[in-house]
């Protein structure tokens, strides 16, 4: 007879009967399974996170420890140098300019990012290989996949987009500014002329029709703008420049203004040999012969293009004092720009400081500073970073300088300091100057006030003359010391006077032509 099976049944067992019993060693090696494969699952796991935080760890705990050391070697090497070069930056930031400017540099480090990139990246896949996922079950096997591709991903694509931005900071360098002498400051100060035209049908090259000398202080930023108009007349060269000889008696001919030196020396390059732009040269010699200052270096900018700058940069805030016309009656675009306190895009920006419409060139001359002063002040290096790529592609389109590189850096650290002071302005316009016939000694004596009084020296007092004059200038109480100044009448102020959007009159002048303090007077 068989033996009586209470533990179970055979497998073929009719429908309704028990099934086979597991032991208690079955569930023990079954237990033990689990606990293998959660071990490796972890084991899996810890290995990538190590390679996240230091890389070639993983090889140094599992694998090939001398892939391993030379991991970890390079990126220790590379949080030293990183962590240093922070400390540096802190208390000397023209090191970050000196890096951003250098180009040789900006291509090590570009190349040094992309192979970070690659070498970190084959060594997750090395420690995904160690963690020994084909002795996973499935679902631990997908997640570690899943994990090990989202590291490895995001660590890579970041260095990469890293070496991406690297480039596009060397293209820039490359592109915009050039390896020419560096030309020390004159008394103390830069001065640089600004020079914005826009090229068209009719032209030839970029016409100047609007030129500023911005004179900065080397040690403080503290800076001057210097208009000059454009329909300037019969004003001299530089002594010993082609254009002083070629106009000993100053620029006097029929229709000869000063944007029309750029044109003058393009149609007569033979007097300009071994010169790449005879143009621009040809402007600097008219300049330096107005204003008696040397000119260090310049910048044009092409107006057309202006207004991708501002848009890159989020817009300007401006006053509107007046309706500003967008266009011209004929453009099929027209319209007004209405007053208020706003922010304007490129487009509205770019006709705010062109507009000539009910309006002078003087008038226009105050609006171009404002925003120039609007873009000094707003732009922030943390707007300039968040819009880094895109202010750097309107950049190059739209400037051309003799700056080299290696200046920049000394640049952009004095205009972090004229950002915290006041800019003033002097402009070379009536009623002051007369721009058809000017009185260059009046110019050059205004220049130099303007500049003594933003380097805090204040202009002497008046001598007097004899005697009579100085008792009258006695307290007559007591028969010494200065006379008391009589109280000032009161009366109520008079609503300013605006013209073109500028506040100011042809007749009396516009307040951001003349002023100590350039943001006060927009």
């Amino acid at each position: 007879m068989p033996p009586d099976s209470s533990s179970g049944s055979h497998p073929d067992a009719p429908h309704g009967t028990t099934g086979p019993t597991v032991t208690s060693s079955d569930a023990g090696r079954s237990s033990t399974a689990d606990r293998a494969q959660r071990v490796r699952f972890r084991r899996a796991v810890t290995l990538m996170v190590m390679t996240l935080v230091i890389p070639g760890s993983a090889q140094l705990v599992a694998g090939n420890r001398r892939i391993g050391r030379i991991a970890t070697r390079v990126w220790m090497t590379v949080v030293v140098v990183t962590l240093l070069s922070a400390v540096v930056s802190v208390f000397a930031h023209s090191f970050v300019f000196w890096v951003a400017s250098n180009t040789l540099l900006l291509g090590v480090i570009r190349l040094g990012l992309m192979a970070l990139a690659v070498g970190w990246a084959l060594l997750f896949m090395d420690a995904w290989r160690l963690g020994q996922p084909l002795g996973l079950q499935r679902q631990q096997r997908l997640a570690v996949v899943g994990v090990n591709g989202l590291l490895s991903l995001t660590v890579a694509g970041a260095l990469l987009f890293g070496a991406h931005m690297v480039d596009v900071q060397r293209q820039f360098m490359l592109t915009m500014f050039g390896d020419g002498a560096v030309v020390g400051a004159h008394e103390g100060r830069f001065n640089v002329l600004l020079l914005g035209g826009d090229s068209g049908a009719g032209r030839w090259g970029l016409r100047p029709d609007s030129l500023t000398v911005a004179s900065i202080d080397a040690r403080t930023g503290k800076t001057v703008l210097i208009g000059l108009p454009r329909n300037m007349a019969n004003f001299p060269f530089e002594e010993g420049s082609p254009m002083a000889k070629a106009f000993p008696g100053g620029f006097d001919c029929d229709g000869c203004y000063l944007n029309g030196v750029s044109t003058w020396a393009q149609d007569n390059t033979e007097l300009f040999k071994g010169s790449d732009n005879p143009g621009v040269d040809a402007t600097v010699s008219a300049v330096e012969g107005i204003t008696d200052l040397d000119i260090n270096y310049y910048a044009m900018v092409n107006l057309a293009g202006f207004r991708n700058l501002v848009d890159a940069v989020g817009g300007v805030e401006l006053t509107v004092r007046d309706r500003i016309p967008v266009g011209l009656p004929h453009d099929s675009f027209f319209r007004y720009i209405e007053p208020g306190t706003r922010t304007l895009d490129g487009m509205d920006t770019l006709w705010f400081a062109r507009a000539r419409e009910g309006s002078d060139d003087y008038s226009r001359m105050a609006r171009q500073k404002c925003v120039m002063n609007a873009m000094l002040q707003q732009v922030s290096p943390e707007t300039a970073l968040r819009n880094f790529e895109k202010i750097a592609k309107a950049s190059s389109e739209m400037i051309s300088t003799s700056v080299p590189r290696g200046e920049v850096g000394r640049f952009v650290e004095l205009a972090l300091k004229a950002k915290s002071q006041k800019i003033a302005t002097v402009s070379l316009v009536p009623p002051l100057i007369s721009t058809a016939d000017p009185d260059i000694d009046l110019v050059h004596s205004t220049i130099a006030t303007a500049i003594d009084k933003a380097e805090g020296q204040a202009p002497a007092p008046a001598p007097v003359e004899d005697e009579a004059e100085a008792e009258a200038g006695t307290d007559p109480a007591t028969g010494t010391g200065p006379a008391p100044a009589p109280a000032p009448a009161a009366t109520p102020a008079a609503p300013p006077s605006m013209t073109g959007g500028s506040l100011g009159t042809l007749k009396d002048g516009y307040a951001a032509n003349d002023s100590e303090d350039l943001g006060a007077a927009c």
